[in-house]
């Protein structure tokens, strides 16, 4: 399978900071794997409330000290004032990230439901505004050298800074049509928002549909589609339980019966390799895995989909 005419055939990873010196340990071997597929981006997700902020950092920081590779960091809305928001921000931009995921975010476990739990950010629509008035702030216009004239220099706009937001293809949870879902993206990307990932959808056509649909709406940032290789039906329902998709009962069954943990982790592997081939040929622009720290089972679908060179791979 190659890559179809006229497509980019990029593709990016995301990770989750170690909980564990053990999950440390693991999550490092693997990263050794994923930068040597040369991957567009990596984007390393962070709690909400400061769950996560140093191990998040720390893996971020190791992708700018020991890679080429492009680092996503993962910001919400929940429970941050804008001062905490901006300094946190700022920490970021100075440890050399310039790529963001902006994010709302979701209620922490046991909020009640109308309950405040954002803070002062209400939207992830404002805090892509608060990522570029923070990077603008910090760094407002550079000189460069102009060719051909020794010594003299040119003003131009600081580092620009890359934000993309989350894309619901079957719905935002929370939202109350599809309508909603399109003109929330569109805001966004009105905010200042650049690319769009989506959530995890079981379906080709539930992702091109959406990205159609998109387009009508005025949404011109490229819209990556997220997926995962589900390894087993406990971890297919516990992804259900998280983002309210609905049920992929063909692939369950799938699991179900495939018997061994073995065998499971090919029906996932080949269930996401056939969707990620399916969209590329439908026109997706690239793709982006959830890896869930682990480095085998998403490269299998790159190899499947013809965008892994094995040469690029670590002995």
């Amino acid at each position: 399978m190659s890559v179809p005419s006229g497509l980019p055939g990029t593709f990016s990873f995301e990770l989750y900071p170690p909980r564990t010196p053990g999950s440390e340990v693991a999550l490092y071997k693997a990263l050794d794997f994923l930068v040597a597929a040369r991957p567009e981006f990596v984007s390393v997700t962070y709690g909400a409330n400061g769950s996560s902020r140093e191990p998040s950092l720390a893996v971020l920081r190791r992708l700018l000290a020991n890679t080429g590779v492009q680092s996503m960091a993962h910001l919400t809305c929940v429970g941050s004032s804008y001062a905490e928001a901006s300094r946190l921000i700022r920490e970021f931009l100075d440890a050399g990230v310039t790529s963001f995921l902006a994010l709302r975010g979701d209620p922490p476990v046991g909020a009640v439901e109308g309950e405040n739990f954002l803070g002062d950010i209400r939207s992830a629509g404002e805090l892509v505004q608060l990522i570029h008035r923070v990077q603008q702030e910090r760094a407002p216009f550079s000189q460069r050298a102009i060719p051909g004239f020794p010594g003299a220099r040119r003003l131009s706009s600081g580092e620009k800074v890359t934000i993309a937001v989350a894309a619901f293809p079957n719905g935002h949870p929370r939202s109350r049509s599809i309508e909603q879902d399109l003109d929330t993206l569109l805001a966004k990307e009105a905010a200042g928002a650049n690319l769009a990932i989506s959530q995890l959808f079981f379906h080709a056509d539930e992702y091109l549909r959406f990205v159609d649909q998109a387009r009508a709406a005025g949404v011109t940032m490229r819209i990556l589609p997220g997926i995962m290789p589900v390894l087993s039906p406990q971890r297919l329902r516990r992804i259900l339980e998280l983002t309210d998709e609905p049920m992929p009962v063909e692939l369950l069954h799938a699991l179900e019966s495939a018997g061994s943990p073995e065998a499971q982790a090919t029906v996932g592997i080949d269930h996401a390799t056939a969707l990620a081939r399916e969209l590329l040929d439908g026109g997706a622009r690239g793709l982006h895995l959830y890896t869930f720290n682990q480095h085998e089972p998403v490269l299998a679908v790159l190899r499947g989909v013809g965008l892994l060179d094995r040469q690029k791979e670590p002995a």
